[in-house]
């Protein structure tokens, strides 16, 4: 077992911190890049958007495959593997020859990126203490939003300046580093207890998790308020792509450094829990978001990347602690039910165009903060039902202490 602020723990948490950056470094580095090649393919906004949703969507369908199979042959492989893959993926995504085939390469790499976050969290499960897992949680979550803006910005930056193709390359060489780093880096599992997989098992623990009212409800306020957060950048990158901000591509990277608002949020959100407990953490995060959509609104770009920092701080918060509550949680099949938190997750994201387009056409970003809105109001309600329902059980196991001392 590994305790927290140990050179063990330091050195599996770095690995996987590390990890994460890449994964998320490669997920999101053509974000800032949708105008352009909307420009360049001649398409839709819908299209082009398909090139992050694709990607999202294709690693939310690994999940389901790499959670359980970690829990039969063990996680480090996994992750070692998977990053291995995706770098190579990227750099094919640079050579791709139209959008359909970059689509294509994006569909590739979006199976290969689901190895690590399916299983980081549940190997924390299988090495770490309790407190060593609450404290590396946080600065996982921080390293996903740390990966998501370097990505961009790499991605946005180099985009500009050299082309779409220069951008992939850079950001596959990144990752081949990276991944070198990682193997070295991150110790052999000495807790882990292999289970048999088989795939009826594997389906009747998902449905066991997907019964517990404590894991869905935390699936449901993670896919939903991805859905709205991640997409929110998609359109905003379009809106300020046009008249009156006429923002280009490096301009548009440089915004994503907002995520550093998420970063402060997910590192602080142990605290948060600490004192107010984990429903009443994830509701103050979406109040968050709440109050920087309608700051949104507000067209001048100061108060724009202040709203984006405030939308990425209440993000992180409602998800960091969504994503240890699952963790803790669980009572069998840990690996499984941390990759369906992630499916919902990445399932969020990639479903969000479909209920924000309509939105979008109709009345453009504040159609969007409309439409978002109406989601938030929904994690909003689950969040406060998770709180009453703690309390009612907490409530009874006072009672059932007074009463065995009777």
């Amino acid at each position: 077992m590994i305790h927290a602020n140990t050179p063990a723990w330091r050195r599996a948490t770095l690995a996987l911190c590390l990890g994460s950056m890449l994964v998320f470094i490669n997920l999101y580095a053509p974000q800032p890049l949708l105008p352009l090649l909307r420009d360049i393919h001649e398409a839709s906004t819908l299209k082009v958007g398909l090139v992050m949703s694709l990607a999202t969507l294709t690693l939310a369908l690994s999940l389901l495959v790499y959670g359980p199979l970690s829990d039969a042959i063990g996680r480090g492989g996994i992750m070692r593997a998977s990053l291995s893959v995706a770098a190579l993926a990227t750099l094919l995504a640079a050579f791709a020859p139209g959008l359909d085939w970059l689509l294509v390469a994006r569909v590739l790499q979006g199976v290969a990126l689901g190895g690590l976050p399916a299983v980081a969290i549940a190997w924390m499960g299988d090495e770490f203490s309790p407190e060593a897992m609450s404290r590396a949680v946080g600065l996982y979550i921080a390293a996903n939003t740390l990966g998501g803006i370097g990505g961009r910005v790499l991605g946005g930056v180099i985009g500009e300046w050299y082309g779409v193709q220069a951008s992939f390359v850079a950001v596959g060489g990144l990752t081949l580093v990276g991944v070198a780093v990682f193997w070295w880096l991150l110790p052999a599992a000495s807790a882990f207890a292999p289970q048999p997989f088989r795939v009826g098992h594997a389906c009747r623990q998902m449905r066991g998790h997907l019964a517990n009212p404590w894991l869905l409800s935390a699936y449901l306020i993670g896919g939903l308020n991805f859905l709205v957060f991640i997409n929110q950048y998609s359109y905003m990158t379009f809106r300020l792509a046009e008249a009156p901000f006429a923002l280009g591509p490096r301009w548009l990277g440089l915004l994503f450094l907002t995520y550093l608002g998420g970063t402060l949020g997910s590192t602080l959100s142990a605290r948060v829990v600490a004192r107010a407990g984990a429903p009443a953490t994830m509701g103050l995060g979406v109040v968050i978001m709440m109050l920087a959509l309608g700051l949104s609104l507000i067209p001048m770009l100061a108060v724009i990347i202040a709203a984006l920092t405030l939308s990425a701080f209440g993000f992180f918060l409602c998800h960091a602690t969504a994503s240890g509550w699952v963790g803790r949680q669980a009572r069998e099949g840990r690996g499984g039910a941390s990759a369906l938190y992630l499916v919902f997750y990445y399932l969020g994201a990639s479903l969000g165009p479909l209920w924000l387009e309509p939105f979008w056409l109709w009345r453009g970003w504040p159609g969007v903060v409309a439409a978002s809105w109406l989601v938030l109001a929904t994690t909003g309600w689950l969040s406060w039902r998770l709180g009453k329902r703690l309390q009612r059980v907490q409530h009874q196991r006072v009672v059932e202490r007074r009463l065995e001392h009777v």
